[in-house]
């Protein structure tokens, strides 16, 4: 029997598909990418045409011997990394590292790991594809010259372990730019005036909101709704408009990697990066009771809504056999916009529709329960009719003063039946009855209030990632690593789910806008981004990218060094005092977090645990439960009087 060898990047991944393809199959795992570029050095020959300069990755020596010996042993060698940029430069540093023979190498691909789909990629088994290695390595390439030129700048002139990014650098001027406009936003006071209209008969009310006379009246003080009360305090109030319309809710596309992040982040309370560490987990294979190890969702670092004819009719027929032809939606919808959508993909979906949340319930964990049940549903509803709503709109006058009230009601579920947006909350009126026109209320209670005008809400994951898709910056696989990038850094802190600015990252920012404005640019990095989607297409030379992009870098850096002032960022005091020398402690950050420092080192190198207080009395003597963390990171729970008392709890009590 012909030997054959399959090499994937996951473990996971590699036993999913071992038993789709069976025993005259050999199937193992690259562990991920086996070549990079050095990490003491820049990599990259500038004086011979930019050409890279690759080495095995420490660690993978074992791994590589291990691949040795079966490509000699295997006749035919099938490459079957991730169907993307990456996946295809693994491919091909596979290919380049272990010397296969390209006549018996096979590249294949597939979006979901289904048997079907795997044994379809058998058979349209291709070459490397190497338009998408050069856009790998033109992107890896440009973020080691971004990281490798300008990074020793930030040491030297700000302090070391710092780091700037081709993407990261201009996503930190985004949430910089957020924190300035709300530092500069300026409120403004305006009020409404609300009414509660009781007709003759009825016990309730009917609310509507304070309109104008014959246009839309500005409520500025609270002056303007005092001379509307004046001049309506003996009115009768008349219905004089019913206005019956109908409204519709279009049902959503399915997921891609962006719009999975901000969905989960929004009702799940997920990072970006749980959620792509679940997805792939997903994705990359389940033991399910009865059916073996199953990969449940496609591939997750996707920006397509596209879905395959088998996905497609095979939904329909779920919606039809278990919910009801009359939730039937119509054809599938296509993605809009401009930019170039990586059609070969398919969007998020579950690899097995009939695989409903409820079926497994018992073989998922609580975490990847949650996340497959948001995309199935999404899935579902973006193949059911649209929801139809009725609505009313009702005028009221009284004195020639004019107040609205909208309301709304469910005509129709469609795909709400399974699936509802995370800000699909109708936000309607209360209403008891609705009135006909020439109704005059027997009594009406209105209320004014004051507001004030709100700055621009703080960047969540959520919403910097929504931003970023919108302008182009990074792709789907550049999202969750870029902020846990900028958290890790401490260039932003997160307080709830809002992000928000250090100092350390606002000094970064301003040096990287004063000696770098291109690179912190957002349009500069959106078309950075088109060029390389050119290198994947094949129109453009990915030399030509990094020829264009060298010189300008390297002449900003040399006048950086020399024109730029070192920035002096002072510690954050904190109210602890350090019982060894009597200084007030200042916050610093390790690899576990934020701790407390002495500012007397190195004479004095007292440090303490930043201690989370957690309302609850210890159970063995009563005094305080504070969170801690062990020298390796892991959060536990304990007494704060230790060492008197030594209760500790991995759990929250």
């Amino acid at each position: 029997m012909a030997k054959n060898l399959v090499i994937m990047e996951s473990p996971a991944k590699a036993k999913t598909v071992k038993k789709y393809l069976g025993s005259n199959y050999e199937v193992l795992a690259s562990g991920g990418h086996v070549r990079d570029l050095p990490k003491s050095s820049l990599g990259v020959d500038v004086n011979a045409d930019f050409d890279p300069h690759y080495i095995t990755i420490r660690g993978k020596g074992d791994v590589l011997a291990a691949l040795r010996r079966e490509v000699k042993k295997a006749d035919k060698i099938y490459l079957a990394t991730d169907p993307d940029r990456e996946g295809e430069a693994i491919a091909w540093h596979l290919l380049e590292v272990l010397k296969t023979d390209p006549k018996k190498t096979y590249r294949i691909t597939f979006n979901e790991i289904t048997k079907n789909a795997v044994k379809n990629s058998m058979k349209n088994a291709r070459e490397i594809d190497m338009n998408l290695v050069d856009a790998q390595q033109a992107r890896r390439i440009l973020d080691r010259m971004v990281g490798y030129e300008i990074s020793p700048i930030l040491w030297g002139k700000v302090k070391r372990g710092l780091s700037a990014g081709r993407v990261q650098s201009a996503a930190l001027r985004m949430i910089c730019d957020r924190e300035a406009e709300i530092g500069a936003f300026v409120k403004e006071e305006y009020w409404t005036l609300s009414g509660d209209f009781t007709a003759e008969g009825e016990k309730k009310p009917v609310s509507a909101v304070y309109y104008g006379k014959k246009k839309k009246a500005e409520l500025k003080k609270e002056a303007d709704c005092d001379k509307v009360l004046e001049a309506v305090k003996d009115a009768k109030f008349t219905v004089t408009e019913v206005k019956e319309g109908e409204r519709r809710k279009n049902a959503p596309l399915p997921f891609t990697t962006s719009t999975l992040q901000q969905e989960a982040a929004k009702t799940l309370n997920f990072t970006t990066q749980k959620t792509m560490r679940v997805a792939q987990q997903l994705y990359e294979g389940v033991d399910v009771k009865g059916h073996g190890t199953l990969g449940l969702i496609t591939y997750l670092r996707t920006d397509s809504t596209r879905i395959s004819e088998e996905a497609d009719a095979a939904v329909k027929k779920y919606i039809a056999d278990e919910i009801g032809k009359d939730y039937l939606g119509g054809a599938a919808k296509a993605q809009g916009g401009d930019r170039r959508i990586q059609d070969a993909h398919e969007a998020i979906r579950p690899s097995y529709v009939e695989l409903t949340p409820d079926a497994l319930k018992n073989d998922l964990s609580k975490e990847q329960l949650r996340l497959y049940q948001l995309i199935w549903k999404r899935f579902v509803a973006s193949r059911m009719k649209d929801a139809v709503y009725a609505s009313t709109t009702l005028k009221i006058e009284g004195n020639g003063h004019v107040f609205t009230g909208n309301f709304s009601s469910v005509k129709f579920d469609g795909y709400e039946k399974v699936y509802s947006f995370s800000d699909d909350e109708e936000k309607t009126a209360k209403k008891g009855r609705i009135p006909a026109v020439g109704t005059v209320f027997a009594s009406a209670v209105l209320t004014k209030e004051q507001h004030f005008t709100q700055p621009p809400s703080h960047f969540t994951e959520a919403s910097l990632v929504k931003t970023m898709e919108e302008t182009g910056i990074g792709r789907p696989s550049t999202y969750a690593p870029t902020i846990t990038t900028l958290l890790s850094r401490h260039y932003v802190s997160k307080e709830g789910k809002a992000l928000f600015v250090t100092d350390l990252g606002e000094a970064v920012n301003e040096l990287m806008k004063q000696a770098f404005p291109s690179i912190v640019a957002t349009d500069f990095t959106a078309t950075m981004e088109t060029l390389l989607d050119g290198v994947e297409e094949g129109n453009v030379q990915w030399k030509n990218v990094v020829r264009n992009f060298y010189p300008d870098l390297h002449e900003a850096v040399k006048e950086a060094q020399d024109s730029l002032n070192n920035v002096k960022i002072a510690d954050e005091v904190s109210d602890v005092v350090c019982e060894l020398c009597g200084r007030q402690m200042v916050y610093k950050y390790g690899p576990h977090g934020k701790f407390l420092a002495c500012p007397g080192f190195p004479e004095c190198r007292n440090t303490k645990q930043i201690l989370e207080r957690t309302g609850i009395p210890c159970p063995k003597c009563g005094k305080e439960l504070v969170m801690r963390r062990t020298r390796k990171g892991r959060r536990y729970f304990g007494c704060e009087g230790y060492p008197e008392c030594d209760y500790m709890s991995w759990q929250k009590p």
